[in-house]
């Protein structure tokens, strides 16, 4: 029965038992109006003469007078037996009727229990409600997984790009559900399951509903967090009703999202819930492959963690096939904007292969904020079409932050930004190797007072020595600018984000990547990721004291000698660097080939009064932009300071 017309039926049965609960304690028509007398005057009134008619029922009198029909009661204090004779006499007329008259034995019992059956409705309605329906409280153990149909918005493969391989190998699930004798006259078996992994944004829960909409069978859906609940049981109760509904709609596809929720590695775990959890994954791993065979169920499941995955859910026999879902690349990256620019209308200026060459290490869910915000923009600006200029826009905001133009900041507070972010731009100008600027500005943006922002020319996979020690540099410029334009003395915490992302990443090149000749080719101490409760919690640090002692020397060494790195080419390059500052002094936001043609001696083409740089002329292809990842940040975070 529809939902919707089950809780109307419901709420129109209280109302006829409310509405008929009303009527039966309503007074009889006869009686409204009446006006009640004392008995001694009625007396008086019918041996006066008038009185016009009386009605009595039991020791209640009611009745008309004669000369206004206006009506009236009384009640007999005792039986008279002259009250029928003086009537008479003075020609009343009299009509007798029961006690009961007007409500019946059957309707004396309703107006009992009436308000009884009320409360007893009531209560089962909220309780359905609150239980999901008409299960009851059995329903805590039943499987929470979803039908997918058409009306959840039909997505195929067509609305997936940028990961070709991971498509492929659900391809090949889809055409073996739709001819599974195509590949089982060579032997070949049907795979029990599928694993998404990749990073957050990259897809994964996209691909599985592409899944849904191709393969014409029953596609089940569930989150991982959804089995486990209140109840002592009730996970693994889910799991093996889930499976239940699976077999009998086989062949079928069951989806789970987030499976690290109950898959998570067993044995280490803290506290009794993780128990349940344990249970849960127990139920799940038979399921997938036990005793009973599960024929013409398959098991997709994706997550962004698959190494806190239990090993014994990951074999082959279960999850057979694990499907890396990563960033895309640049043709990707144009395939995938296409996608989110079909229903929106582009400026002929818009290239949408000059933007994917600008936005390496962006996911899907980045490009499509991309696209999303820029729309946005062009909507705010009452133009009719999206243009370079909003994807350009939409991209800084993505990449450092809204702008925050009603922030008050004093001349001093400017001056000391913009000479900061000189000191970052110069320095990446002049070291070894270095991604091109793209921007630079001192007005504040997130948390920041300014920035400088770099972009890479392309996908990175690796990071040289050079590369990390012309990192290190950069990030020492700003701190190093301030030194040399206003004294040691009156050096500022702006620097704070800088040295936090430079200690980082020296840190990481001494105890991950072997770059220290002190400390040789050795990885030190654990893994510096999220701790899992169950997992990384039982983990020990592999350091001694002195080995930890020589790690925070190294590390001193990279930073002090990238400052003095900093320190020489700012020194060195003093014209240009003071040149730059005074610039961004008065245009606030340069672009990358601004800042070029400032330290030539060339004056930015600025419009009057418009203070935004123009669209053309990044040293970089426009619009898009790599977030900022570890040892990737922009440098130039110069933080509001305590005054």
């Amino acid at each position: 029965m529809n939902p919707n017309l089950r809780n109307f039926a419901l709420w129109a049965i209280i109302a006829l038992l409310l509405i008929a609960l009303f009527s039966m304690f309503q007074t009889a028509p006869a009686q409204t109006g009446s006006r009640e007398v004392p008995y001694s005057q009625f007396l008086r009134e019918v041996d006066a003469g008038r009185v016009k008619d009386v009605v009595v029922t039991g020791n209640r009198l009611t009745g008309t007078y004669l000369e206004n029909n206006n009506t009236f009661q009384t009640y007999s204090p005792v039986i008279d037996d002259n009250l029928l004779d003086r009537l008479q006499s003075k020609n009343v007329a009299v009509t007798a009727r029961p006690e009961t008259d007007g409500s019946s034995g059957f309707l004396s019992y309703l107006g009992t229990l009436l308000p009884m059956l009320l409360i007893l409705g009531v209560w089962l309605f909220f309780m359905r409600q609150m239980q999901g329906g008409s299960r009851g409280a059995m329903g805590f153990g039943k499987s929470k997984a979803k039908l997918l149909t058409e009306a959840h918005g039909r997505v195929t493969f067509d609305d997936v790009a940028g990961v070709d391989e991971a498509k492929q190998d659900l391809e090949e699930i889809v055409e073996f559900l739709r001819d599974p004798q195509k590949f089982q006259r060579l032997g070949g078996k049907i795979p029990r399951g599928v694993l998404l992994v990749g990073p957050p944004g990259t897809g994964k829960t996209l691909l599985a509903r592409s899944v849904a909409g191709e393969a014409n069978v029953p596609f089940f859906t569930i989150s991982g967090s959804d089995f486990v609940e209140m109840f002592v049981g009730v996970g693994a109760s889910r799991v093996r009703d889930m499976f239940e509904q699976a077999k009998k709609n086989a062949p079928c596809i069951i989806f789970i999202d987030e499976i690290d929720a109950v898959g998570r590695h067993r044995g280490a775990g803290l506290g009794g819930g993780n128990d349940e959890r344990e249970q849960t994954l127990n139920q799940l791993l038979v399921e997938m492959d036990g005793f009973e065979a599960n024929e013409g169920i398959i098991l997709i499941a994706a997550t962004n963690r698959p190494d806190v995955l239990d090993p014994a859910l990951l074999r082959p026999g279960r999850f057979d096939r694990q499907v890396v879902v990563p960033n895309p690349d640049i043709v990707g990256r144009e395939r995938i904007l296409k996608v989110h620019a079909r229903n929106v209308p582009l400026a002929p200026n818009v290239d949408l292969k000059v933007l994917a060459r600008g936005t390496p290490g962006f996911s899907g869910a980045d490009l499509m904020n991309l696209v999303n915000e820029a729309a946005l923009m062009a909507a705010r600006r009452n133009k009719r079409v999206v243009t370079m200029q909003e994807f350009e826009d939409a991209k800084d905001k993505i990449m450092m932050g809204a702008e925050r133009r009603s922030s008050a900041m004093t001349e001093a507070e400017k001056k000391l930004t913009a000479y900061h972010e000189a000191g970052h731009a110069i320095t990446a100008l002049n070291v070894a190797v270095a991604d091109p600027l793209h921007k630079a500005t001192i007005i504040p943006r997130g948390r920041a007072l300014g920035m400088v922002m770099q972009l890479p020319e392309g996908d990175r996979y690796s990071m040289s020595y050079k590369w990390m020690i012309s990192r290190l540099c950069i990030m020492m410029g700003g701190r190093v600018a301030e030194e040399l334009t206003f004294g040691k003395e009156n050096i500022t915490s702006g620097a704070s984000s800088d040295i936090e992302q430079a200690t980082k990443l020296a840190r990481a090149m001494v105890t991950q990547w072997g770059f220290s000749d002190e400390l040789g080719q050795v990885a030190y101490g654990e893994n510096q990721q999220e701790v899992f409760l169950g997992h990384s919690v039982s983990q020990s640090k592999n350091v001694s004291e002195a080995t930890a002692q020589k790690i925070d020397n190294e590390v001193r060494r990279l930073i002090d000698e990238a400052y003095t790195q900093a320190r020489t080419i700012l020194t060195e390059k003093h014209d240009e660097f003071v040149a730059l500052a005074e610039g961004l002094l008065e245009y606030e936001t340069l672009t990358g080939e601004e800042i070029k043609a400032l330290i030539r001696g060339e004056k930015p083409a600025r419009d009057l009064g418009d203070d935004s740089p123009p669209s053309r002329g990044s040293a970089v292809p426009k619009a898009g932009a790599r977030p900022a990842s570890k040892g990737d940040e922009p440098e130039g975070g110069l933080e509001p300071q305590p005054h």
